[in-house]
């Protein structure tokens, strides 16, 4: 783990008062790359702020207030009172790497065995294909620029290694097996990268309903690393300034009580820069998962 750049609350009162004078995007990532912004931090930035104002001035309009988020509803949670540092996660010592309030993220180590991480990549491998995102617009799915990995989707308890790892995360989570949805396996080759982005799905979008109507909001993401790629790779962090390395066996869980950026969960996965990063990554709804 590095410390990245951190986009502050200065910076986007900037960026909103470039666009509101109308300034171009492209001038302003211009303007934010000479003053030594990485380019990719600078773009989630803009994004993210952009898209926060654009809610702000929707809700003015509509008489209600952005600046409050939603009501937090219950979200997984480890059990961490008394600040231990290694876990039992059903049949497996879990170390406790790092954690974070805000936003409420925790870095574990040893979470699967090598063997589990080979055994999954040798499982998945047949099965890849271009990794697709959820089309907030319809509720169904769509090849996106920006996630340029391959992947696929094992079915819950489809093996029993599958049932094994589900039944482990849930138990370190304390959160129900049937609340998640089926292990994602992503394959990132060299260039290969995820913009930043946040998990949950935008109550804005018109495809949320039908989304939501398959177990509720997401409410927590576990990004579990199955090969450590030469160089790159990073999980980011741009509202914190956090990168998470992508080491074997270790996993980033994350979780987020309303669908809202005042969650701070904003992530994405950096560019691989030399062998390739294998992750499976597990999405947490409110209910039950079907």
């Amino acid at each position: 783990m590095t410390a990245a750049q951190t986009v502050s609350d200065e910076l986007r009162a900037w960026i909103v008062a470039q666009a509101e004078a109308g300034c171009q995007a492209d001038d302003v990532l211009a303007a934010m790359r000479a003053a030594g912004w990485d380019e990719e931090v600078a773009i989630a930035a803009m994004e993210s702020t952009l898209r926060t104002r654009l809610a702000e001035v929707a809700a003015a309009r509509a008489g209600t207030s952005a600046a409050d988020p939603p009501r937090g509803v219950p979200v997984p949670e480890p059990a961490l009172d008394g600040a231990p540092s290694r876990l039992r996660a059903l049949d497996r010592d879990v170390d406790v790497l790092l954690t974070m309030r805000q936003p409420r993220l925790v870095v574990f180590g040893g979470l699967l065995s090598d063997d589990e991480c080979d055994a999954l990549v040798a499982l998945a491998a047949p099965r890849m294909a271009r990794s697709e995102t959820v089309d907030r617009s319809s509720g169904g799915s769509e090849v996106n620029a920006a996630r340029t990995s391959d992947g696929m989707f094992f079915q819950r308890a489809e093996t029993p290694l599958i049932d094994r790892i589900e039944r482990r995360i849930a138990a370190l989570l304390r959160w129900p097996v049937e609340r998640g949805e089926g292990l994602q396996i992503l394959r990132y080759r060299p260039g290969a990268e995820y913009l930043p982005h946040h998990d949950y799905f935008d109550p804005a979008q018109p495809g949320t309903p039908t989304i939501l109507q398959r177990g509720g909001q997401r409410v927590a993401t576990l990004v579990v690393y199955l090969a450590t790629p030469a160089g790159g790779g990073a999980t980011v962090f741009p509202d914190v300034g956090l990168e998470v390395a992508p080491l074997k066996g270790h996993a980033v869980f994350f979780s987020y009580d309303r669908p809202h950026p005042a969650t701070r969960t904003l992530h994405g996965g950096a560019p691989v820069r030399a062998g390739e990063k294998w992750v499976a990554t597990k999405w947490l709804r409110e209910r039950e998962f079907v």
